[in-house]
């Protein structure tokens, strides 16, 4: 697989440099400056490539801009309401100046509202260092006692409602803003950051939206960008809901085997796939990850490799970002069901996703989950891993 790692642009704490330095062969990374619905010009795109094609010193670093992630879907789109069909043409108008500079996998995903959700960015891990973390009694407290969402204690069992209510009546003011930082702004290159007051407005744009609904509108999503996708040569690629189960009453449609049948089935095309999270979708002990690869091999246009340890086996659960070569899914069957299931292995860009905070790492406020030092650990792991798989193949 094709090595690469995600990079936000400029004002990353981690350089190309550093990313050469590394063992990457290619950059994945966005516009995140540019909100939802807002055209991707060619001079805006082209920018960005002219700076990861060169070090820190001007020497030129034999990189180039491989993966979009994200072209953000709007939650204009998302909805199916307002000015749907300005925002589509917006989209479509970006793919095709991706294409006509050379860029040709897009990642998206349709969570509504929120990107990924944790309920602790720095977690203590038993070797010092710190990892991003779900906390299923945090998140109720959350949902139930601060955000104070209607009828939030039933969609929760007895036993998280009570545990979120006595944890609530323990934690301290400063504690529950730390978590209601998390969960509200923790978003990775997100420039949107919603408050209380805006979270609930925003939550009762889907009132009338279950998931039967939100399938619709995807569909209606990929039947007006797949075509234009196709026409420029373009691999668009939904990343599946993580935590992939419903989260503060809004429904997520990308979570199972099942879900990502639909998906892929809604719009028939290649240029319609999947990226292949093996921690959004291995934070759920129902998904089979080796199943699933074998079934959608070939609409698997990019692969996110990361590893979580959930608490247990029920949907929803706690989990924390394990190791890459930990946690809860076997990883060396992972990457071996990749490299014999897909059709060109070689070319499938990956990339580690997420990371521990250790040594340099720590206390450099990087991007949540996205250090250098981790996400290099977890490389290396991963890259061993693939040549030992191809050498003994």
């Amino acid at each position: 697989m094709k090595q690469t790692w995600r990079w936000f642009g400029p004002t990353d704490q981690v350089t190309i440099d550093d990313m050469l330095q590394a063992g990457v062969a290619g950059v994945v990374t966005g516009l995140y400056n540019l909100a939802p619905g807002i055209i991707w010009s060619r001079e805006s795109i082209a920018a960005r490539k002219a700076e990861i094609a060169v070090m820190n010193d001007g020497t030129p670093s034999g990189l180039k801009w491989d993966v979009v992630e994200s072209l953000p879907v709007s939650e204009t789109i998302k909805t199916n309401s307002g000015d749907f069909a300005a925002h589509i043409a917006a989209y479509k108008a970006s793919l095709r100046n991706l294409a006509a500079e050379g860029i040709r996998v897009v990642c998206y995903n349709f969570m509504p509202l929120l990107d990924w959700t944790r309920t602790d960015i720095a977690k203590r891990m038993p070797h010092g260092g710190t990892a991003m973390s779900f906390d299923l009694a945090d998140f109720a407290m959350f949902d139930m006692h601060v955000l104070q969402r209607i009828d939030a204690a039933a969609d929760y069992t007895q036993a998280i409602s009570s545990a979120a209510t006595t944890r609530f009546e323990q934690t301290n003011k400063a504690a529950i803003d730390a978590l209601t930082t998390t969960i509200v702004a923790g978003l990775p290159g997100a420039a949107e950051h919603l408050t209380l007051d805006e979270l609930h407005m925003a939550l009762a744009t889907y009132d009338d939206i279950g998931p039967d609904a939100l399938r619709q509108n995807l569909t209606a999503f990929l039947q007006a960008v797949i075509p234009t996708a196709e026409d420029c040569g373009i691999q668009m690629c939904c990343h599946p809901d993580d935590p992939p189960w419903p989260v503060l009453g809004l429904p997520r449609v990308v979570s199972t085997q099942a879900d990502i049948a639909f998906l892929l089935g809604a719009v028939d095309s290649h240029a319609s796939g999947l990226t292949f999270c093996s921690g959004s979708l291995g934070a759920r002990a129902d998904n089979d990850l080796c199943a699933i690869i074998n079934q959608f091999a070939d609409r698997i246009h990019f692969a996110h490799l990361r590893n979580v340890r959930r608490a247990d086996d029920t949907v929803p659960t706690s989990f924390f970002e394990d190791e890459h070569l930990a946690g809860s899914t076997d990883m060396i069957a992972v990457l071996r069901t990749l490299l014999q299931a897909h059709p060109n292995p070689d070319a499938l860009p990956m990339r580690p996703d997420h990371g521990q905070d250790i040594l340099t790492d720590l206390g450099q406020n990087s991007a949540p989950g996205y250090p250098l030092c981790g996400r290099m650990k977890g490389l290396a792991e991963l890259r061993g891993a693939m040549m030992a798989l191809k050498a003994g193949s």
